[in-house]
Formats: C-alpha cells, sequence, structure tokens
C-alpha cells in the first residue's frame, strides 16, 4: 500500500508531452519569451476561477481499475464546501467520502483561517511547477505554421520534485491567439529520489482548451502513465483525468483578498 501511494504522488509530478521536434531547437527571442510569459501568466490568473466536473481514474500496471471518482468543484463556495464528491467507485458517496472532501476544501483554506491546532498539508509546502519554471531562458523546441513548442528549463534552487538535469518541459502554444495548449514534462533518463525510489519511465501530458473566448484556456484533460522501483519492487499504471461542465465563476479566496503568485497554480 505505501509502495502504491508513493508512486501515485510520484506519477503526478512525471508527465510527459507528445511528439519530438522535427527541427533543431533555437533560442527563442525577446518578443517570443514575452508571448509565453503571458500566455502562462493569463492560464495562471484564470486557473482559480473555474469550477468544473472531474472524472478521475487510476489504474494498476495490469490496466485494472483501482480508483475511479466523479467530483464537483467549485471555488465560489466555502471552502469546506468547494469539493463535492459525485461518485465513488460507482457508487454513491458514503458518509466517510464526503466528510473527505469537506476537509479537503478545509485544509485548502488561507493559513490564517485555519485552525491553529491544524497542520499545514505537504501539498501547500511544496514549489510548484510552475514556479521552477525559467521562462527568460527559453528555447524554440519545434515551430509549424500554426504552433510554437517551447522547451523551458528548470531551475536549480529550491527545486526537489524535478531535478532539471532529469527533467525536460515543453509547453505548446498555439499561434492564433497565442494561447496554451500543453504543458508537459519529460523524464530524460531514469534516476532515484531522496524517497530510495527509482525512477525508470513516465510518460504523460496536460490538456488545455479554450472555454470562454473572454478567459484562457482551461484545463481539461490528464492522462499519464509511469513506472517505478519503490525498495526494489516495481510499481505502475497510468491516470487519467477530465474536466468538463466548466464554469467561470467568482472565487470565494476574493473576499479574503488572497494571492496566487509567481505562476504558482500552475502544476501537476
Amino acid at each position: 500500500m505505501r509502495a502504491t501511494t508513493l508512486f501515485l504522488a510520484l506519477l503526478i509530478g512525471w508527465l510527459a508531452p507528445a511528439r519530438a521536434t522535427d527541427s533543431g531547437p533555437r533560442a527563442a527571442t525577446p518578443a517570443e519569451v514575452t508571448l509565453l510569459n503571458d500566455a502562462l501568466y493569463r492560464v495562471a490568473g484564470e486557473y482559480p476561477r473555474w469550477a468544473y466536473t472531474e472524472h478521475r481514474i487510476v489504474r494498476d500496471s495490469k490496466g485494472r481499475v483501482k480508483t475511479d471518482l466523479v467530483l464537483r468543484f467549485d471555488p465560489s463556495r466555502p471552502y469546506a464546501e468547494q469539493w463535492t464528491p459525485i461518485q465513488v467507485n460507482g457508487k454513491e458517496p458514503s458518509a466517510r467520502d464526503r466528510a473527505k472532501y469537506r476537509a479537503m476544501g478545509e485544509r485548502a483554506a488561507p493559513a490564517d483561517m485555519a485552525k491553529p491546532a491544524q497542520p499545514k498539508s505537504d501539498l501547500r509546502r511544496r514549489v510548484s511547477l510552475g514556479e521552477l519554471l525559467d521562462v527568460a531562458g527559453s528555447s524554440i523546441a519545434d515551430e509549424t505554421a500554426t504552433h510554437w513548442t517551447f522547451e523551458i528549463p528548470l531551475r536549480k534552487f529550491g527545486n526537489e520534485r524535478f531535478p532539471p538535469e532529469k527533467f525536460r518541459v515543453l509547453v505548446r502554444l498555439r499561434k492564433e491567439g497565442e494561447a496554451l495548449e500543453n504543458i508537459a514534462v519529460r523524464l530524460r533518463e531514469s534516476f532515484r529520489s531522496k524517497f530510495i525510489v527509482s525512477v525508470k519511465s513516465g510518460e504523460g501530458t496536460l490538456e488545455f482548451s479554450p472555454v470562454d473566448p473572454k478567459r484562457a484556456p482551461a484545463l481539461v484533460g490528464l492522462s499519464g502513465d509511469a513506472v517505478a522501483s519503490v525498495l526494489f519492487v516495481n510499481v505502475g499504471g497510468s491516470v487519467t483525468l477530465t474536466r468538463t461542465d466548466l464554469k467561470a465563476v467568482k472565487p470565494y479566496d476574493e473576499r479574503f483578498e488572497v494571492q496566487i503568485g509567481n505562476l504558482k497554480a500552475i502544476d501537476f
């Protein structure tokens, strides 16, 4: 069970994009860096404003379904009511399921609103992928008549999740409207982490799509698979996530002037 839990945590971070580039990379021009930066910040700024229904499926290495969840997320509601389970493994959510997602919402509240004795979760403390991106050092990995694919280096300082020499970040933008379509991380080679885990492979993708013409694209899908070795035991599997019924709302956070800074919202 512990090995599986570690694998699922690792899988969320080790997701990769689609095909490789046909042309050689080149340094991005200042104008291209600016449009990339603007596109990322537009998505990050809009990200906390989407309510959606999420279907999340986790499979083991043999393709068997381990978890099948349908959830509704609405950031306009009080924290304890933001996550609502609709279906859990094909069944109506139990009282325990509802309590679990209520507690998850409560943990997302700003620190000054949390109960004094309540410890902060690891997800609060960790540095997000967006905060590790060195956008200024970006290069063009591929370019077609309709798209740019940027390669963005990762910062090394404070980066324990994505060692820069082990991961490659690619971001695909559609030229029309300079709209973000894909953010991904590709594992360059296997390596060992401080959790005594040997990461052997990992692929996947985050997909963004326009929902409202007045707003930046929203995250609509995630898929990926990975193989790792935990204490010499191989673990693996896949995860798929789809978001539908997206609706732009005013976040409950705005009542307390909570700010999302430095691409913090962009993460796996």
